[in-house]
C-alpha cells in the first residue's frame, strides 16, 4: 500500500486542520486532512500514513476508533493525539491503548514539531529493529527496554515501586533514543505535586528542540535526582537506574497504574 502523505490529521475543527498543515510546511511534511472520525477511518482504509495526528474527541466518534483500527490493521502507523476539551484521563488512556504522544490544544509550533521529530525517529527505530534478524537483535541494542519489574506510561516514562512505599520515576530510553540528544533538563522542586500525563520535566536538545516528560504517575516529590541535573548524560547512559528523575510519595497508585504498561510484556 502506497504511502498517500507523510501525515494524517483528523479533526473536527478546521482551524486545527489548518494550523497543521501550515505547521508542517515549514519542514516540508506533506499532510492529508479529514474533518470527521469518518473519514479519518475511511482514509486510514486506503493509504498509509506514517503519521497520524488525531483529536480525541469528536462530534461523529472518537481518537480510540482510530487506535483501534490501526491496531486492527497492523500498520505501522504512529499516532499522536491532541486533547482540548478531554480530560487528562483520556490522553492517558490513548498512550495505553497505543498512541505514541499527545499534545494539548492549542499547541504552539515548537510543541507540534517537536512530537513529529520524535515521531520520525521513533518510525526509523522501529524500521531498523525489525529489520535486524534475531541473532542481530541479541547482540545489537538499538534501544534498552524497561527492566521488567517497571510500568510504563505509554512510551515515554516509567515508574519503579520501591519497598518503603515510595516509587522512583524516569524516562524510557526509547524515548531519549527518539530524542537523539540532550544538553539540558529543567526540573520540578522539592514537594512539588505531580499529575499523571501532564509535564514533570523538559529536556533540551542540542538542536534547540524542547521537549516535555510526561509523569508517569500522580504524587509528591520526596528526592530530585540532582545528579542529572548537572549531568543529563546519565539520562542517555543509564536511563533505568543512575538517571532516575524522581522519588515521589504516589498520590493515587491503586487507580493510576492501569494506565500503565508493564515492562514485562515487553519480553515477550
Amino acid at each position: 500500500m502506497n504511502k498517500a502523505a507523510d501525515i494524517l490529521v483528523i479533526d473536527d475543527e478546521q482551524v486545527i486542520i489548518d494550523a497543521v498543515i501550515k505547521i508542517c510546511a515549514l519542514e516540508d511534511y506533506t499532510v492529508d486532512s479529514a474533518i470527521n472520525t469518518k473519514t479519518g477511518l475511511e482514509k486510514i482504509s486506503k493509504n498509509f500514513y506514517p503519521v497520524i495526528i488525531s483529536d480525541i474527541m469528536m462530534p461523529d466518534g472518537d481518537g480510540f476508533q482510530i487506535l483501534d483500527a490501526i491496531n486492527k490493521s497492523k500498520k505501522d502507523s504512529v499516532v499522536i493525539m491532541t486533547t482540548g476539551f478531554s480530560t487528562v484521563e483520556n490522553a492517558v488512556n490513548s498512550l495505553y491503548r497505543g498512541a505514541l504522544s499527545f499534545i494539548p490544544k492549542p499547541f504552539t509550533v515548537d510543541e507540534l514539531l517537536s512530537v513529529l521529530f520524535r515521531a520520525k525517529n521513533y518510525i526509523k527505530i522501529m524500521k531498523e529493529e525489525k529489520s535486524f534478524s534475531p541473532q542481530q537483535r541479541d547482540k545489537e541494542l538499538i534501544y534498552v527496554t524497561c527492566p521488567a519489574k517497571y510500568l510504563r506510561l505509554g512510551h515515554s516514562t516509567w515508574m519503579f515501586q520501591e519497598r518503603e512505599g515510595s516509587v522512583l520515576i524516569g524516562i524510557c530510553d526509547i524515548y531519549m533514543k527518539a530524542i537523539e540528544s540532550v544538553n539540558n533538563i529543567e526540573m520540578m522542586q522539592l514537594e512539588d505535586e505531580l499529575i499523571q500525563g501532564t509535564g514533570c520535566a523538559s529536556l533540551t536538545s542540542n538542536d534547540e528542540r524542547i521537549h516535555k516528560i510526561l509523569s508517569p504517575l500522580s504524587g509528591r516529590i520526596v528526592e530530585v535526582n540532582n545528579n542529572v541535573i548537572n549531568n543529563p548524560s546519565l539520562l542517555e547512559k543509564d536511563p533505568y537506574f543512575e538517571g532516575w528523575l524522581y522519588r515521589i510519595i504516589p498520590a493515587n497508585l491503586d487507580y493510576e497504574i492501569k494506565y500503565l504498561i508493564p515492562c514485562s510484556s515487553d519480553r515477550l
